[in-house]
């Protein structure tokens, strides 16, 4: 029974270490056009939206390492695929009308930021306020 516990940790072992070859790419895009705002809200969604919708990327210490890198490295590009401030001019207005609506309804049911994220990243915390005028924002035309 021993034997067989230290061969299955040294298994997990060697494929925790190898699975680290396995790299993703850091780079963010450049950016096209930044969303147009006030710099209130510019700044709430800088520290609560831009890790993963725009290519402004901050990556952490911790996105070096894999599994974890490529859960990372998807959820950014799934949330750039959604939602992408930095390439804001290339939708058309009723796409920034459906985006900024889309926004506004998962800032109401608190789906975003995700709560995975603030687990990490309890700085993105929106304050009742800060929802508000997010909220505001959203509505406009």
């Amino acid at each position: 029974m021993r034997i067989w516990v230290v061969r299955a940790g040294l298994s997990l072992l060697v494929i925790l270490i190898a699975i680290q070859l396995v790299r993703i790419d850091y780079t963010n895009p450049p950016i096209d056009s930044d969303i147009p705002t006030s710099p209130e809200v510019k700044s709430i969604l800088r520290r609560t939206c831009y890790d993963c919708h725009s290519n402004e990327t901050e990556w952490p210490w911790y996105s070096r390492i894999a599994p974890i890198s490529w859960l990372l490295a998807w959820d950014v590009r799934d949330g750039r695929d959604e939602l992408n401030f930095s390439t804001w001019s290339q939708y058309n207005t009723q796409q920034q009308a459906k985006k900024l609506k889309e926004s506004r309804e998962l800032i109401d049911t608190g789906e975003m930021p995700p709560w995975y994220y603030l687990l990490v990243h309890p700085e993105a915390q929106l304050l009742a306020a800060e929802r508000e005028l997010l909220r505001q924002w959203a509505k406009q035309p």
